[in-house]
């Protein structure tokens, strides 16, 4: 479900009329960043912590609404998202932009600037890391959508991140969002800076995931995006491209893990319904 959201000179009034409307616990909204105080509020946050059903409660919230839940945690040194925030662009990073705008590009030029730093020759079999792929981008996955429930697979995501303890004082926010895909940048969340890039290109990847996969922005941690993912690849063969894309995304799920990602799509792709990355 796609809802519209408000422009930035109707963002405040109308994200806090909706919250007093919604049959919420007492919670927060928070305007502050990293650089200062915004007139406008990004989010709003519960005060307790998040339940394991607390995401999929808001459900009918974002129904009614159109506010994007998502979970909030910490960082182990204690640091929360909300600590870090950065003022978002005025369009939401870009939430009016069409589903997988400039996703290949983006992620065939990241693919090129994280090859250039794996050690090995140019052929596919000379670099460990990007088997069976050489320093050549690969195509983009094709969608292997297969009728999952969308929001269901994020409530089992939500419900296992905060029972296994995964995430670190987990809180509900609820975002003004158009979508899923675009609640990272709809309220300024820092967590690829590590990477050195703008937030800009990751937007329209999960733009593009969220379409051709049906995939929901379930949690953000500081530095750690959890997305859940309906209709996982089912064999290796289907996992390989869309581990290309993760490499491209964000090459740690390879380089402090898996080791290439080939053995990434098998090993911890294939059947996952969690899909994790995180920068550092």
């Amino acid at each position: 479900m796609t809802h519209a959201t408000p422009g930035p000179g109707t963002r405040a009034p109308r994200l806090r009329s909706l919250v007093a409307s919604a049959a919420l616990p007492p919670g927060t909204l928070v305007g502050r960043t990293v650089l200062g105080g915004l007139p406008e509020p990004l989010l709003w946050r519960a005060d307790e912590p998040a339940a394991p059903d607390g995401w999929e409660r808001m459900l009918p919230v974002r129904d009614t609404t159109g506010l994007w839940p998502v979970l909030l945690g910490a960082h182990v040194r204690g640091t929360a998202v909300e600590d870090d925030l950065l003022p978002p662009p005025h369009d939401g990073g870009g939430a009016g932009a069409a589903a997988g705008t400039g996703a290949a590009g983006v992620l065939a030029a990241w693919w090129k600037r994280h090859a250039a730093r794996e050690p090995g020759g140019r052929g596919a079999g000379e670099i460990p890391a990007l088997r069976p792929y050489g320093r050549r981008p690969p195509e983009l996955a094709r969608p292997f959508r297969a009728g999952g429930d969308p929001d269901a697979a994020a409530a089992g995501a939500a419900r296992a991140l905060v029972a296994h303890g995964t995430l670190r004082r987990p809180r509900v926010a609820l975002v003004p969002a158009a979508r899923s895909a675009d609640i990272p940048a709809a309220i300024g969340w820092a967590g690829t800076l590590a990477s050195g890039e703008e937030f800009e290109g990751y937007g329209a990847v999960l733009r593009s995931w969220e379409e051709r996969f049906g995939t929901r922005v379930v949690a953000l941690e500081p530095d750690v995006l959890h997305l859940s993912v309906p209709d996982p690849p089912r064999t290796a063969a289907q996992a390989l491209p869309v581990a290309a894309e993760h490499y491209a995304f964000c090459p740690s799920v390879v380089r402090q893990g898996a080791g290439s990602v080939s053995r990434y799509a098998d090993k911890w792709l294939t059947g996952r319904s969690l899909w994790s990355f995180w920068w550092d």
